[in-house]
C-alpha cells in the first residue's frame, strides 16, 4: 500500500507506525473483552429518583429502574458538570438565560463539547443500550441550556434531589462536579453496578490528561490523527469567535 510521491523513509516509517497501530487495536479489543467478563457489581443502594421534562412539559420524577426500557439491560448514565467544577475559569455562554448565572453556575465546556458530539449519536445508542445524562442543576436550568445548545435527542436527568452523583463518584468527598461515566446491568428487578470510568481518578502521565472516556470523543481523537496532535494550548470552550 502507497499513497502518491510519498519516500521510501515514510513507507517504513509507516509500516511500523502500522504495526503499533494494530497492536493497540488487539489491545483495545483485549480491554473490551476484559470489561465484559467482570463479575457482578455491587447492587445500586436504592431506586434513585431523578426529575425530567414529562410529555406535556412539566417537570416529573423518573427512578433509576424506570431507565431501563423493555429488551435492553444494560443503562449508560454521563454525570454533567453543571455546575461546572469550581476551578474552570473558561467563560461562560454570551447569550441566553443561562448567560445570566454566575460562572460557578453554569455548565462545564469540555462536558458541554462532549455532549454536542452525543447528541448525535444517542438515537443510535438507543437501539441497544439505554443512555442518559445526569446533571445536579435543577431541571429548570438544565432545560433552559438544553433548548439554547440545540440538543435534540439526549436525556437529560436532574439530580440534584437525590444522592446519585456523590454515591456513584460524579463529585468529590467535598462536593466538587466530576465528569464520570457509569454503566448499569438490570437482571429481572435487581439492578447493579456494572462499570466505572474510574481511569478519572487513576495516576496520569506527565503531559496526559486522564482519557476516562476517550473512546467516546471524536474530537480529541480526530487531533489525534493530526501532525499538531491534542496540542497544550487549547481547550474546548462553550462558543468560538
Amino acid at each position: 500500500m502507497t499513497f502518491p510521491r510519498e519516500s521510501a523513509e515514510y513507507r517504513a516509517a509507516r509500516n511500523r507506525l502500522l504495526d503499533q497501530e494494530m497492536e493497540l487495536r488487539r489491545a483495545t479489543e483485549a480491554v473490551a473483552a476484559a470489561r465484559r467478563e467482570l463479575p457482578p457489581g455491587g447492587l445500586v443502594p436504592e431506586d434513585y429518583v431523578f426529575q425530567e421534562k414529562g410529555p406535556d412539559g412539566a417537570a416529573t420524577d423518573v427512578r433509576l429502574s424506570e431507565l431501563f426500557t423493555p429488551g435492553k439491560s444494560s443503562l449508560v448514565i454521563y454525570s454533567y458538570m453543571f455546575p461546572r467544577h469550581s476551578g474552570d475559569k473558561r467563560p461562560g455562554p454570551k447569550v441566553g438565560r443561562t448567560a445570566q448565572l454566575k460562572l460557578e453556575e453554569g455548565p462545564c465546556p469540555s462536558c458541554t463539547a462532549l455532549l454536542d458530539q452525543l447528541d448525535g449519536a444517542a438515537e443510535h445508542v438507543a437501539q441497544r443500550v439505554n443512555f442518559a445524562v445526569v446533571a445536579r442543576a435543577p431541571l429548570s436550568r438544565l432545560l433552559t441550556f438544553t433548548e439554547e445548545r440545540g440538543w435534540r435527542r439526549l436525556r437529560l436527568l436532574s439530580s440534584a434531589g437525590n444522592t446519585y452523583s456523590r454515591d456513584y463518584l460524579g463529585e468529590t468527598a467535598d462536593g466538587a462536579a466530576m465528569p464520570m461515566l457509569n454503566v448499569f446491568r438490570r437482571d429481572g428487578e435487581e439492578i447493579r453496578h456494572f462499570w466505572g470510568s474510574e481511569m478519572l481518578y487513576a495516576p496520569t502521565d506527565p503531559g496526559q490528561d486522564p482519557r476516562h472516556v476517550g473512546t467516546l470523543e471524536p474530537l480529541w481523537n480526530i487531533f489525534d490523527l493530526t501532525p499538531d496532535g491534542r496540542g497544550t494550548d487549547w481547550d474546548e470552550q462553550l462558543s468560538y469567535s
